[in-house]
């Protein structure tokens, strides 16, 4: 009736009035911090994706250790095979991989940003009150409590060459390095400083897993899946990957990125070369030094990883660029080698390295 009377009269004889906004706040931090992440791995040459969240239970389980009779089972699904809801966002990333591939882009590098849907510890309830009666407080605490909890996670995956061939320049896959790349900068993005170690996961290469930790708390892990599950997938036998826990991350950080003021005073840099047995992973024998040098260590940075001739069965010897750097004074290359050494006794006492001849 009102489309028919605007008809007669002439929809030009209706005036086009826009309501006034309302001021706000703005983003809250946290929203600002997702945006940020988002924005900041599309800038660096990564695609965002939307995949279904929907995934086939013995591929979630693989993915997030998340036992089947644990996951989430959606009851009403269109495809049976798919009727449960995701605990990682890597399903999707590689129903991604698998479908690009197929039809001849073999050089990728996607991620996506999303929930999951992780089962707390009863799922579901058996003594739902009655309909045409307000559930009583008790009830409702216990309903919420039953819903599974859906953390913000982010996840990538990189397969093919991180640059195109081309005259005099060869090409570079993607591995290990650049998935661990793409979770420094979401860590970075965030405001966070990222520390990793050896990790280990079952669908991953046991040689190339990062366990990846903010301010002491693990938020995920990187590395390259297991050939042999690449080729039960039916994707490249290498692909690089990451996946962050986006909500723990935010938790564990401060606030917003900090840049560090330019020093008038110029830097120290010396190597320093240790021997410890190769069970010790490099991030934890990194970060004994960065404690024991204190404050004046402005950067420490892996820059050699050796093990053969010279060195002793089951040793390996690690080289770190060490800069250091006084807010109020040129240092001298005595304090900056007294810091050294404070950071290599530490180094020494955690886990028996030796300065290497």
């Amino acid at each position: 009736m009102v489309e028919e009377v605007a008809r007669i009269v002439g929809f030009d004889q209706i005036p086009s009035l826009l309501p006034q906004a309302p001021s706000g706040t703005g983003l809250t931090p946290t929203q600002a911090a997702k945006r940020r992440v988002v924005r900041g791995l599309a800038a660096a040459g990564y695609t965002e994706v939307l995949s279904y969240p929907f995934v086939p239970a013995d591929r979630n389980e693989t993915f997030s250790g998340v036992p089947a009779d644990r996951q989430v089972v959606v009851a009403n699904a269109l495809d049976p095979q798919t009727n449960r809801m995701r605990a990682s966002l890597l399903p999707g990333l590689v129903d991604v991989i698998h479908r690009n591939h197929s039809r001849g882009l073999v050089d990728l590098a996607v991620f996506e940003a999303g929930s999951v849907f992780l089962p707390p510890k009863t799922l579901g309830t058996d003594d739902i009150e009655p309909g045409a009666a307000l559930p009583s407080t008790k009830s409702l605490e216990r309903m919420n409590a039953s819903l599974p909890t859906q953390p913000w996670w982010v996840a990538g995956m990189l397969t093919g060459h991180r640059q195109p061939r081309g005259v005099g320049a060869g090409t570079e896959a993607f591995g290990v390095a650049e998935a661990i790349d793409a979770a420094r900068a979401v860590v970075s993005l965030a405001g966070g400083d990222l520390t990793v170690s050896q990790g280990e996961h079952p669908a991953f290469h046991p040689g190339r897993t990062a366990e990846l930790r903010v301010a002491g708390t693990v938020i995920g892990l990187a590395g390259e899946l297991l050939p042999s599950l690449c080729d039960e997938l039916e994707i490249p036998r290498r692909v690089a990957a990451f996946e962050i826990d986006g909500t723990a991350l935010l938790e564990a950080v401060s606030g917003l990125p900090t840049l560090e003021p330019l020093s008038p005073y110029p830097a120290a840099t010396q190597d320093l070369s240790v021997v410890v047995s190769a069970d010790h992973p490099a991030g934890d024998v990194r970060q004994a030094l960065v404690e024991g040098a204190g404050e004046l260590l402005e950067s420490c940075e892996l820059v050699d990883v050796y093990s053969g001739e010279g060195l002793e069965p089951g040793t390996v010897s690690l080289t770190f660029a060490l800069r250091f750097r006084a807010a109020d004074r040129t240092l001298t290359q005595a304090e900056a080698t007294e810091a050294k050494e404070a950071g290599l006794a530490l180094a020494s006492s955690r886990f028996d390295a030796s300065l290497r001849g």
